[in-house]
């Protein structure tokens, strides 16, 4: 064989190497100064696994990889939630208030469903009570929406992503129902989690008997049965430091604990079980909020999975005997069924 031909075949088989390895998406998070030095990581939201990851440089997270089956992705900043985005290939951008994805064709059809639907919530919450025939069409046009957008992206990333978030919003037949008519997202582990969670939920949903579970934190072992189920009415409250709607729902939970707790007419005991949550927040939330109750910390997902809880805050109200009286309420309904409960 002639030396020529060697060498033709040898640049031939290089550049098919490299054509395979070559970088086919780029990502790039826009950040500040502040945050240099800091590591950045994209996840797939489905598994939650690391699928790159690079040094914040220059007030930017640049991220250069290659992606053979487009994702629903997350940024992970310091540990904590930066951006969400459809990981193809391509040039994105990642910024904006809600740090999502622009720059390839999948990321701006998520950007238009996005921009559409804030619309609507922002006509909707112009609206008085007195307009209820015009707050029901904007609802129906914001479902419409979701409904539309699902059916056209089905096939994508996008499309798992928004029937993961319609999915929180079913109970369990209308789940499996679903299922059924989008077969292509069975396999995912966040759906299989979802479903659990939905069997779970039904198995403690009110009339049914507690579930009990253990965690251990900084050496103490606490079990739920430790405050439920031993002869009093227990408001039990599922929360992190991190959520606005719990921090705005301890308002309710603290009338309730000045009216029936030990300072009113000591019927009802009240307790925190901190749930998804770095337990040096969990601390200094109680701190800040003035928190009285006892708590439970670190739980992380081991409460959750099993009362089936996809969203906090969560309060369930449970009986002298552990059975559940009430699940879900917040607000006036919550206060209503400890107030019936207590026999007021």
């Amino acid at each position: 064989m002639k030396l020529q031909t060697i060498l033709c075949g040898m640049a031939l088989t290089a550049t098919a190497a490299f054509a395979q390895t070559a970088p086919n998406y780029t990502v790039r998070l826009n950040l500040t100064e502040d945050e240099d030095g800091l590591t950045a990581y994209i996840t797939d939201f489905d598994s939650g696994e690391k699928v790159d990851s690079t040094v914040v440089a220059d007030g930017v997270a640049l991220f250069n990889g290659t992606v053979e089956k487009p994702i629903f992705a997350r940024l992970i900043l310091d540990g904590n939630r930066a951006g969400m985005f459809i990981l193809e290939p391509g040039e994105i951008t990642v910024g904006g208030e809600r740090r999502i994805g622009t720059g390839t064709a999948t990321n701006e059809a998520f950007n238009t469903l996005l921009q559409n639907q804030n619309e609507l919530v922002q006509r909707f919450n112009k609206l008085t009570p007195a307009d209820s025939t015009e707050a029901k069409a904007i609802r129906d046009q914001y479902n419409a929406l979701s409904t539309k957008a699902l059916a056209e992206n089905a096939q994508n990333p996008l499309g798992y992503y928004l029937f993961v978030q319609e999915a929180y919003n079913w109970d369990l037949p209308e789940f499996n129902a679903k299922l059924q008519e989008y077969p292509q997202f069975a396999d995912s582990r966040r759906l299989q989690t979802l479903k659990q969670g939905l069997l779970n939920k039904e198995e403690t949903s009110v009339g049914h008997k507690f579930k009990d579970f253990e965690n251990t934190y900084d050496g103490k072992t606490q079990r739920l049965s430790d405050y439920v189920g031993r002869g009093r009415y227990t408001l039990v409250d599922f929360w992190a430091s991190w959520c606005g709607p719990c921090i705005r729902e301890t308002k309710t939970i603290k009338e309730l604990y000045s009216k029936y707790g030990p300072e009113g007419t000591n019927q009802l005991d009240v307790l925190g079980v901190a749930v998804w949550d770095e337990p040096e927040n969990t601390l200094r939330a109680i701190e800040q909020h003035q928190l009285p109750w006892e708590q439970i910390l670190n739980t992380q997902n081991v409460a959750t999975d099993i009362y089936g809880i996809p969203a906090i805050p969560c309060i369930i109200l449970f009986g002298p005997d552990g059975t559940i009286l009430s699940r879900d309420k917040q607000d006036a309904e919550l206060k209503a069924d400890v107030a019936a409960a207590l026999g007021e």
